[in-house]
């Protein structure tokens, strides 16, 4: 089991990391939060210990990176102790679990132990997709189009994850926007169909008559045929 430990205090991220390796599994760290979105979305954990007071990007918005792009691996947030409102933001942006400051290696350990249990036994999401003779490699930000490779953002992954898993209906923009930018996100919905003219000009064969995302009148966007 492989796990990234994002911690940027010396002694509890050593700390962590040999609880971990003395338990058998295998850790990645990060010190701070730009390097932990990139190694949570470049790579394949099977569960991220994430500190919510990090330099560079805090824990939320790491958390919130990585969940548009891996939307299952499982996410542990460790919290300072009475820290209630942090912690009710992690569990809505999309962590998994928190354990307070200062914890016990016992509690922690089947923390961890329990979201690995719940994360084998869930349903996998697909890391990759087929659509209109364009295959999509999610995990890895890429899709190909006969010999061509089209290099794609984390967001435009987002956006074709989220589309994809509601695909037996249309999303709205205003839905997009929560779940891809973020819940608090003071966008337009304007930014919703710039992002995805642009996606259209990557991965279809005629952006002006798209058959992998389609424009639903009076409602938003949905994935291949509109729904009735």
């Amino acid at each position: 089991m492989k796990v990234l430990v994002v911690e940027d205090e010396p002694t509890l991220r050593e700390g962590l990391t040999d609880l971990l390796r003395g338990a058998k599994y295998s850790v990645d760290v990060a010190l701070d939060g730009l390097t932990a979105v990139q190694r949570g979305v470049e790579n394949h954990y099977d569960l991220i210990v994430l500190d919510l007071m990090l330099p560079k990007l805090d824990g939320l918005e790491v958390c919130h990176r990585i969940r548009k792009v891996r939307p299952t691996v499982p996410i542990l947030m460790l919290t300072a102790r009475g820290a209630e409102d942090e912690k009710v933001k992690g569990l809505q942006i999309g962590a998994d679990d928190y354990v307070t400051k200062p914890f016990g290696a016992r509690e922690l350990l089947a923390r961890i132990e329990a979201l690995a249990r719940r994360a084998k036994s869930a349903p996998a999401e697909p890391e990759t997709i087929e659509s209109d003779g364009c295959h999509f490699d999610l995990g890895h930000c890429v899709a190909r189009r006969g010999h061509q490779m089209i290099s794609l953002t984390p967001r435009e992954i987002g956006l074709l994850r989220w589309l994809f898993r509601q695909k037996a209906r249309a999303v709205s923009r205003a839905e997009l926007l929560e779940q891809i930018w973020g819940a608090n996100a003071h966008m337009e919905t304007r930014t919703v169909d710039v992002t995805i003219a642009n996606l259209r000009q990557k991965i279809e064969r005629d952006p002006a008559n798209p058959r992998i995302i389609v424009s639903v009148k009076g409602v938003g966007y949905a994935w291949g045929e509109a729904p009735p």
